[in-house]
């Protein structure tokens, strides 16, 4: 089975089978799913070989739990790119070369052109924004996009909430301009800090977070407030999101797009393995969330 026939037969699976039924769409009751993005560009051999595995939980704990394929390859397509951006938004459309670049002034900066399964799930069901959620690193603001496609039927009414360290610092400056009490030079700082979060994107279209998520923003900042300092950084902050979001938000779908591993490009060879035991640990955190949680406990596919 190819990751394209895959991908869709999830979001059929999710999806198909009331869509177009009634005018009123259905509760979703489940089962609820979450997907992880285990990257940047990891391989075999450090993460589900059995023996020099840096991803013991995953290997040793969770693989003989689910399905566990460890010969899946990437088809070679002509023309077809699977590097981090691509191949999320292969995973997330089920189409290889769904995407296309959104800006002449940015490189790796793409957008789908094909509606994702955020898009298909909440055509199909009564689920609210913030109940489909992708959860996004903060080195890669280029990603912050895929929440929903171009296509008719589908599109920004039908994404899902995104929750990054962009999308906070987004909440953080317009509520520190709105609260006031700021020095001219202050003002200005955030003014300037503002702007430049939002001509990341160059198609005007970050729409603001939905109330639920607006009030997820308020209480991670009286929690880590506005320095940036004390709040997780790297692939441990997206495990905190995530499992907050799970115990806060409750969402449907959920996507985690790890990316530290990619950090081997800049530096020292244990910065890579590192961090694919950061992610290990990550999913230890993801699993035990949903088994505390009768919410998730027996209806959640990882």
């Amino acid at each position: 089975m190819d990751r394209r026939t895959f991908t869709l037969g999830l979001a059929a699976g999710l999806a198909a089978p009331r869509m177009g039924l009634s005018q009123t769409s259905p509760a979703y009751t489940g089962p609820n799913v979450i997907l992880v993005r285990f990257g940047g560009g990891v391989r075999r051999a450090e993460t589900i070989d059995e023996a020099a595995t840096w991803a013991p939980y995953l290997r040793h704990t969770l693989a003989p739990r689910g399905t566990f394929i460890p010969d899946l390859r990437i088809e070679k397509l002509e023309g077809v790119s699977t590097s981090h951006a691509e191949g999320t938004l292969n995973l997330l459309t089920g189409r290889y070369l769904a995407y296309r670049d959104a800006s002449a002034f940015l490189v790796d900066r793409l957008e789908p052109t094909e509606p994702t399964i955020f898009e298909y799930l909440r055509r199909s069901f009564d689920l609210a924004s913030h109940e489909v959620l992708l959860i996004n690193g903060e080195d890669r603001p280029q990603e912050e996009f895929f929440t929903f496609g171009a296509g008719d039927h589908f599109g920004v009414d039908f994404r899902s909430e995104m929750l990054s360290l962009h999308r906070y610092k987004l909440y953080r400056t317009r509520m520190q301009l709105a609260e006031g009490g700021l020095t001219e030079a202050e003002r200005l700082s955030l003014e300037e800090e503002r702007n430049r979060l939002l001509t990341i994107d160059r198609r005007g279209a970050t729409p603001e977070p939905s109330p639920e998520v607006e009030a997820f923003w308020a209480r991670w900042r009286r929690g880590f407030g506005d320095d940036g300092l004390r709040n997780p950084r790297g692939d441990r902050l997206l495990t905190e999101l995530a499992t907050r979001a799970m115990a806060e938000l409750k969402p449907r779908f959920m996507m985690v797009n790890y990316q530290d591993p990619d950090y081997v490009h800049w530096g020292n060879p244990s910065h890579y393995t590192r961090a694919i035991a950061i992610i290990d640990e990550g999913l230890q955190r993801l699993v035990m969330a949903a088994e505390a949680d009768p919410f998730y406990r027996d209806n959640t596919i990882l």
